[in-house]
């Protein structure tokens, strides 16, 4: 069963970074595009960044593009969002997720396993 896990989430200032990772077990993951989304409280989750299988293509929201970087290492199977200029809008449950392909699409149905999320706070 595909696992994805997780981690650096947390509490920052606004004008902050932080750095996500999301690590991949039981799948061969240098085949797939990897994704983030997020779901803030009280909204519906939405699409972040993703990026195929050997990085070449890199899609990213409105919103984040110029601030937040999707990257991946396929040797260890993580891939990383590295979040800078952070704002209290981005505060949310970030969450990555495989696709079935190699679409790098931002649209979440195209993704079929979900991390359990990490919190992200930004404080004005």
């Amino acid at each position: 069963q595909v696992q994805l896990v997780e981690s650096g989430g947390g509490l920052v200032q606004a004008g902050g970074s932080l750095r996500l990772s999301c690590a991949a077990s039981n799948v061969p993951v240098s085949t797939y595009a990897i994704g983030w989304f997020r779901q803030a409280e009280g909204k519906e989750r939405e699409f972040v960044a993703t990026i195929s299988w050997n990085s070449v293509v890199r899609n990213y929201a409105d919103s984040v593009k110029g601030r937040f970087t999707i990257s991946r290492d396929n040797a260890k199977a993580t891939v990383y969002l590295q979040m800078n200029a952070l704002k209290a809008e981005d505060t949310a449950v970030y969450y990555c997720a495989l696709e079935n392909s190699d679409w790098a699409t931002s649209r979440a149905f195209a993704y079929t396993a979900w991390g359990q999320g990490t919190q992200v706070t930004v404080s004005p």
